[in-house]
């Protein structure tokens, strides 16, 4: 009676492992996910179909971080993650130096908090460069780094925590902004 019970578990034990090793084959041979046709919900443009992306972005580059300008860990107020110095303030308040051209107006709200600097993101910039932001409500103005976002150019854009403090806008505003590029 028991050897028909070890028969058993052994045969099984061998299907179980024989189900394991085909597993691991087909899903080291597998195709890409491929996207379904789709609508991106933000622009309402098609989705292109290609394969899944999974992972992080690469840095921008010739960008660094340094220790000093990454928050504590256990950063929980604006002062916690703004990391700037005074020096980095004044010159980003200092008066322009040089014509700049008015790429627009857009709707601004806070980018991510624990990125450090004086940029934005907006769908008015089509490279990355240097520009200005303009709070008309008081007239204040920083210089920051202009960062293309997509979308259409009537779409919003993300400002960083310093540049926000800078012009004078409360974290939870959603105001509108004048961009200049130069």
């Amino acid at each position: 009676m028991t050897k028909p019970i070890f028969r058993i578990a052994f045969t099984l034990s061998l299907l179980i492992l024989a189900a394991c090793t085909q597993t691991a084959k087909t899903t080291a041979t597998a195709p890409p996910q491929q996207l379904e046709t789709m609508t991106d919900p933000a622009t309402g443009q098609p989705v292109i179909k290609g394969p899944v992306l999974t992972g992080t972005a690469p840095r921008t580059p010739g960008k660094t971080i340094g220790a000093s300008s990454i928050p504590a860990p256990t950063a929980s107020t604006a002062a916690d993650f703004d990391t700037t110095s005074n020096a980095q303030k004044a010159a980003a308040a200092a008066p322009p130096a040089s014509a700049e051209r008015r790429l627009g107006t857009t709707v601004a709200s806070l980018g991510d908090p624990s990125q450090p600097g004086f940029w934005i993101k907006t769908p008015l910039a089509k490279s990355e460069t240097g520009g200005r932001i303009v709070n008309p409500a008081n007239g204040k103005s920083a210089k920051v780094r202009l960062i293309p976002l997509g979308g259409p150019a009537s779409g919003g854009s993300q400002v960083s925590l310093p540049a926000l403090q800078l012009i004078g806008v409360s974290l939870t505003d959603l105001p509108t902004l004048e961009v200049y590029e130069g």
